[in-house]
């Protein structure tokens, strides 16, 4: 069957909700895997097309000696009327052995090759990272990217990053060291990643972010951090760590505001092209990026931590900062913040935004959704009968905190702006 996406209900926004809930097999599944939504939608498309459900799906490998999931799986690859690209093909692909193989009925790695030669990776610029840096609306988001442009921490180890994972001291140190254990990177130190740890730095300008960053989150929770703190958290109260799809979404949202496509993965690249640039030997960019070291056993071997600072010092700094004192200016951004929380302040308090409001967030790049938007937050009144389409506004609205936000935004409702209290408010459709 062809797959017109125009014409399936089933979307990315309710994949989980409508149809991914209903069968305990993908439940099983969907906890072990990062992108749930998307695997799940893929795995849907795949059951569309070949008209079967999950539970049929899985079933074709009741008898393991049968070969029929693998030829369904060829004839997918081989069908040219799917409606989908090859790079979509791919996925689809990758989501069902990603099934089975959870499931505990593996399909032949044979199965479903596709010749696809994906697109040439983004590679964020400086100019770029500092349009993010400058649609960063609290100095945790300002933290967060700057230290994964210089660390190439992954978002699944960044959700996970404590205090302790940082060097005793490390507020007196120009470059602070980053040891992660292999349990929270790439591979969680099994098979052929056990004994992999990453070994990074930060720069001093993430240095400076992260110190400003602990002392505005020590304030407004009331209590200092502790070595078995999650870094970064929630930005009101109960402050639980922020989650790996939260850190996706903050970053979403940076890149909407700022017009540039980027996410967690792109600093990985960023990290990497750095790093080349700057000559650093590849086995130690390696470590750097918490990745597999060629031809070595001991993840503990040299170079010693101290040797990998010098040559992080010495040539990478350089190459991976991007907030040059011309391109960002100190008092421009607190300028800034000063206005990106008055705005907020108002908009919470159902102030009507003034013509000097919206003029100076042109000014400084606030973006918003639309004016319209704003203005209907602010002002249109909570009697159905007021609403020009006669829907009550109430519902077309609402104020969500953080810890919900990803409940909403499964079933489609859209970000219409980051209050001061760290509520969002949401719009429906």
């Amino acid at each position: 069957m062809r797959i017109e996406k125009k014409h399936i209900t089933i979307k990315a926004s309710n994949v989980l909700e409508a149809w991914a809930g209903k069968f305990d097999n993908i439940k099983r599944w969907l906890p072990k895997i990062q992108k749930k939504q998307t695997s799940a939608l893929n795995l849907y498309y795949y059951c569309y097309w070949a008209e079967i459900d999950p539970n049929e799906l899985l079933a074709l490998k009741d008898d393991r000696s049968s070969t029929k999931a693998e030829e369904m799986l060829d004839t997918f690859v081989a069908d040219n009327d799917t409606g989908l690209t090859q790079a979509g093909k791919y996925n689809v692909i990758i989501a069902v052995k990603s099934f089975f193989k959870h499931n505990y009925k593996d399909l032949a790695k044979a199965s479903g090759a596709i010749q696809y030669a994906p697109k040439e990776q983004y590679k964020p610029t400086k100019d770029d990272l500092r349009k993010l840096y400058r649609q960063c609306y609290n100095p945790r988001d300002r933290s967060m990217l700057t230290l994964i442009c210089c660390t190439g921490i992954a978002k699944e180890t960044l959700s996970k990053l404590t205090w302790g994972h940082l060097e005793k001291d490390w507020q007196t140190k120009d470059t602070p060291h980053i040891s992660i254990g292999p349990e929270l990177i790439k591979g969680h130190g099994r098979g052929r990643y056990k004994g992999v740890r990453q070994e990074t730095f930060l720069t001093p300008e993430a240095k400076r972010d992260l110190v400003e960053y602990r002392e505005w989150i020590t304030k407004r929770t009331g209590q200092p951090v502790t070595a078995k703190d999650k870094i970064y958290v929630m930005i009101r109260k109960p402050f639980e760590p922020c989650s790996y799809d939260r850190i996706g979404s903050i970053f979403i949202e940076m890149s909407d505001r700022a017009g540039v496509s980027f996410s967690p993965h792109d600093a990985r690249r960023y990290v990497q092209t750095a790093l080349e640039e700057a000559r650093i030997p590849a086995n130690w960019a390696r470590k750097i990026r918490g990745r597999k070291v060629r031809g070595e056993e001991a993840p503990y071997s040299k170079p010693a931590i101290e040797k990998l600072r010098q040559f992080y010092r010495k040539d990478g700094v350089d190459k991976l900062q991007f907030l040059t004192p011309e391109a960002i200016s100190v008092a421009e951004l607190q300028k800034r913040q000063q206005i990106v929380e008055e705005l907020h302040r108002k908009i919470y308090d159902r102030e009507p935004l003034t013509e000097e409001d919206f003029a100076m967030a042109k000014r400084y790049n606030i973006r918003f959704v639309t004016r319209r938007d704003v203005t209907k937050v602010i002002n249109e009144a909570e009697d159905p009968n007021d609403c020009a389409n006669g829907e009550h506004c109430g519902e077309a609205f609402k104020e969500v905190v953080e810890s919900e936000l990803l409940s909403y935004l499964q079933v489609g409702w859209t970000i219409v702006h980051n209050l001061q209290n760290g509520n969002l408010i949401v719009r429906k459709g």
